[in-house]
């Protein structure tokens, strides 16, 4: 009988790390360059992502580390992740273990939201400021009126959840055509769609970091607007917001610029899908205004960084290597039994 994929590569593990204790210490030089090889090789496009983001970020702490207290602690959490991230890739394409490969089909989730809520704390590392008054004055010029003032005479407690439901199914987004992709076993158009929110979701975080800009919550909050009361969907909103919002990042919307994604992607892979959440996606990205959470500007700026997210992983991922060999075994595998 044929070993299946999965057990050839934990054998090639186990005998890479046997040759390597039995080598003499000539030798070992050499192995070690081979076994790095094959740790990068059992990385892909999201990891090749999610490395550039993490060093570009790194970068920006040590050159600004005057403007955020205990910066040596960010360096040293970013390398503790670079270092799982690396661990995770690995060992997973060297077990059949379930769970394992789970959590490096999955991990990106995680990844994002980490990521995001580090925001709070880096977002004026590079400039003290804010610059809310440049999109304030967009959003006017756009539409002759303060758009989050304007929509606030529409409001009452049932259109107030309704709104905050619309702006929580970006949640939904991230998870729904991704699970459908992975049940189905289609691992290149699932890491495509996560490459895609990757490179979306990245970019949002290093245009935020050099456009620092806080949302209509806090620079119309003078204006004094009509409080957004409702039910449970509102009560929910503002439980999360109140234990994770991020006060920052809000050009561009990563709501917006990971819902865009998504919405792409439904189109191509689950065309079905994609007309089910459309109209709740334009209804998101009233409800970002309405909420007060972003500006026009931040809707137009995240619809179109959800574009180039996949456009771009869309090239990427047809590099070779792009989805390691070890996850297409691992397919095959599990299509196997």
């Amino acid at each position: 009988m044929k070993p299946i994929p999965g057990q050839v590569a934990e054998q090639a593990v186990e005998s890479d790390a046997v040759l390597w204790s039995r080598a003499p210490k000539a030798s070992r030089g050499n192995m070690s360059s081979e076994l790095f090889t094959r740790l990068l090789a059992a990385c892909g496009a999201f990891e090749w992502v999610t490395f550039a983001y993490l060093t570009w970020l790194n970068l920006m702490v040590f050159l600004f580390h005057r403007n955020l207290p205990h910066a040596a602690l960010y360096l040293a959490a970013h390398a503790c992740v670079l270092a799982g991230i690396l661990w995770l890739a690995w060992s997973a394409a060297g077990t059949d273990n379930r769970a394992l490969r789970f959590a490096r089909h999955w991990y990106p989730l995680l990844l994002y939201l980490g990521c995001f809520e580090e925001l709070q704390r880096l977002v004026h590392i590079v400039f003290p400021g804010w610059f809310d008054r440049r999109l304030i004055a967009f959003d006017f010029g756009l539409a002759g009126v303060h758009p989050a003032v304007w929509l606030a005479r529409f409001s009452s407690p049932a259109m107030n959840d309704f709104m905050q439901f619309s702006y929580m199914t970006y949640f939904l987004y991230l998870f729904i055509l991704p699970a459908m992709l992975y049940a189905a076993r289609e691992r290149l158009a699932y890491w495509m769609v996560m490459v895609s929110t990757g490179i979306a979701h990245y970019s949002v975080y290093v245009v935020a970091l050099l456009f620092p800009i806080e949302s209509p919550h806090y620079s119309l909050a003078a204006l004094d607007m009509k409080p957004l009361d409702g039910g449970w969907c509102t009560a929910a909103i503002n439980f999360i917001e109140r234990f994770g919002r991020v006060h920052g990042a809000a050009f561009p919307s990563a709501h917006v610029a990971g819902s865009m994604v998504a919405l792409m992607a439904a189109r191509r892979y689950r065309p079905w899908l994609f007309w089910v959440c459309l109209p709740f996606f334009v209804c998101m990205c009233v409800a970002t205004v309405y909420g007060r959470y972003h500006y026009v500007a931040d809707v137009l700026a995240g619809i179109a960084v959800g574009v180039y997210g996949f456009v771009f992983a869309d090239w990427l991922t047809r590099r070779e290597g792009a989805v390691p060999c070890a996850i297409h075994c691992q397919a095959a595998s599990e299509a196997m039994r």
